[in-house]
């Protein structure tokens, strides 16, 4: 299994009040984004990671350091996740987990992606009191899998939210780099990568992997970095060997 960080944008939005316009160096609890990222994959024993880097690439190479594969985004600024994702298919291998550069979260929640029974799987956080908007990437489940994503959705509709992680196995990576090539040809660079996940699930099954109510959240604005500081990091294991994961999943 290898992990893919797509990592080429950039995060203007937060600039305000962090001062950093990399979202994935946004430093909490003393590490960045990343590098905890990192620290999860390779306590889940991947080490195979590749980071797709764009806006302030070198800066974000000397934070990973050389053990890492890059892969360069060129035209970052006129494209979206999709395209950074498709950049990276040669990567894909005999299956890998993709996820956001900006997402902060438990490790608990990789560990239950990767050792889920199915195949190919998409971590969903379910519906609870939160009242979706425009910038949610929401998810509609049935039978345990997707059935529709995406931003524009009606949030009534909603079942839940995309954390900003999935897995593939080798068949499933072979089925997405195929929708990808679709995609891309078809003019679609600006999209996210969600929209290659959904056509995905129209040709193969791609089940959602609950959050169980491990704690998350995606980096976008000033008032979600201070979530992250304030309610999230509190939540957070401070080491990462395999002590921090549930031993429920065992």
């Amino acid at each position: 299994m290898r992990a893919i960080i797509l990592a080429a944008g950039k995060g203007s939005r937060l600039e305000p009040v962090s001062g950093e316009s990399v979202k994935c160096l946004v430093e909490l609890g003393g590490m960045t984004l990343i590098e905890r990222q990192f620290s999860y994959l390779r306590a889940c024993g991947i080490t195979q990671i590749a980071v797709v880097v764009g806006f302030q690439a070198e800066r974000i190479r000397r934070t990973c350091g050389p053990n890492v594969e890059y892969v360069e985004n060129p035209i970052f600024a006129e494209t979206n996740s999709l395209y950074s994702l498709w950049l990276a298919r040669h990567w894909f291998g005999d299956g890998f987990v993709v996820m956001n550069s900006d997402v902060f979260f438990h490790p608990q929640l990789l560990r239950d992606l990767l050792t889920a029974q199915h195949q190919d799987a998409v971590l969903v956080s379910w519906r609870d009191h939160t009242k979706y908007g425009d910038e949610e990437m929401k998810v509609k489940v049935r039978g345990g899998q997707l059935l529709d994503m995406s931003k524009t959705m009606d949030p009534n509709e909603a079942d839940g939210e995309n954390v900003g992680m999935v897995k593939f196995s080798a068949t499933g990576a072979r089925v997405l780099a195929n929708e990808l090539d679709k995609l891309v040809a078809e003019g679609a660079k600006k999209s996210w990568a969600p929209r290659a996940f959904l056509e995905f699930s129209k040709t193969r099954p791609l089940h959602a992997v609950s959050t169980r109510g491990f704690p998350w959240i995606e980096i976008d604005f000033p008032d979600d970095l201070r979530r992250a500081q304030e309610e999230i990091l509190p939540l957070i294991p401070s080491s990462f060997d395999n002590s921090i994961f549930d031993q429920r999943k065992k």
